[in-house]
């Protein structure tokens, strides 16, 4: 980073992925808001390897607004989180507000995220009024939302809004984190001495298409359930232990049975028997995928290979290429 500039008040980071029908109007709506805040700011925009033309669309409003926006411009894709950590890695400002590129979080919110910021609290989080997705989501995500809140003791109501605000301290601290598995909202929430939450408008989407398809929700939910606690693999003990009893006594269950109506009456034992296997391989297939979860965490973060690789940052005054 070039230190050469000011340091702004406010830093805006949004992770881009193939958001080309979006970007004009999230581009001039976001700075309109950053400028209703009346402090400096500097508005990133990370593309997260787009292929469909927003990487040069993101490049051309740094030239355009150069005081104002920075791009960052990544080799490839690597998800939503590492994209944004991307953009933390380069915010300098003392309050950091993170934001989907998608327009169903309206970027009008981010004067009153600041307002609340300036109470004094470490992060402040939002939940959506009226949500605009599908059923499974909307259930999905209260799932995840109460097993956040049990898991963290930090009682936040809707953890999977990306529109949130973060102190610089709270950044600096979540940067330190190597693991490369990671959930912001409750990473941030951990190191938080206080929070705070309000509510936002949620618009449907009108332009481009989600990037999360059921295959990715799903992988997102184990990532979750695997990144914040070993609960999964304490109940996991749990659920071995009632199969065993709960076998024990179905076996002496289907003894006193055998007494009372004889050995044809369950087909001399062959179809109880296979019930009964098929219960104790299905929760050993269980059992080895969970530990197998924590054991590809742990082969991840061994390695410790860098979350994102940055091909190239311009604007906000830098005009700084970085081709490594």
């Amino acid at each position: 980073m070039n230190n050469s500039v000011p340091s702004p008040e406010l830093s805006i980071v949004v992770p881009v992925f193939n958001e080309k029908e979006c970007l004009p109007e999230l581009i001039e709506r976001t700075l309109d808001a950053a400028r209703e805040c009346q402090r400096s700011f500097e508005f990133i925009l990370v593309d997260d390897g787009s292929l469909d033309g927003s990487q040069a669309m993101i490049l051309e409003a740094a030239e355009f607004y150069p005081e104002e926006v920075v791009a960052v411009i990544l080799n490839r894709n690597y998800g939503q989180h590492a994209a944004v950590f991307a953009g933390l890695e380069q915010s300098r400002g003392e309050i950091v507000v993170t934001l989907d590129a998608d327009l169903q979080n309206p970027p009008e919110e981010i004067p009153n995220l600041v307002r609340e910021m300036d109470k004094g609290v470490d992060v402040v989080g939002t939940v959506r009024q009226n949500r605009q997705d599908t059923f499974f989501r909307r259930t999905a995500s209260a799932l995840v939302n109460r097993m956040v809140q049990k898991a963290t003791g930090v009682m936040m109501q809707d953890y999977g809004c990306m529109l949130r605000a973060y102190r610089r301290s709270i950044v600096l601290a979540m940067l330190q984190c190597c693991e490369r598995s990671t959930f912001i909202p409750i990473l941030a929430n951990s190191f938080a001495g206080s929070t705070a939450e309000i509510p936002v408008q949620h618009a449907s989407r009108e332009l481009g298409e989600s990037k999360y398809s059921l295959f990715k929700l799903i992988s997102l939910q184990f990532d979750l359930l695997t990144s914040m606690s070993t609960f999964p693999l304490r109940l996991l003990s749990f659920m071995g232990t009632i199969i065993a009893l709960s076998g024990i006594g179905f076996g002496i269950l289907l003894m006193l049975l055998r007494f009372a109506f004889g050995a044809l009456w369950a087909a001399n034992g062959v179809f109880t028997l296979f019930a009964i296997l098929f219960v104790f391989i299905g929760a050993q297939f269980v059992g080895l995928g969970l530990l197998g979860e924590y054991i590809g965490r742990i082969y991840h973060d061994v390695r410790s290979r860098p979350r994102f690789f940055i091909q190239e940052i311009r604007g906000a005054g830098k005009k700084l290429d970085k081709n490594l």
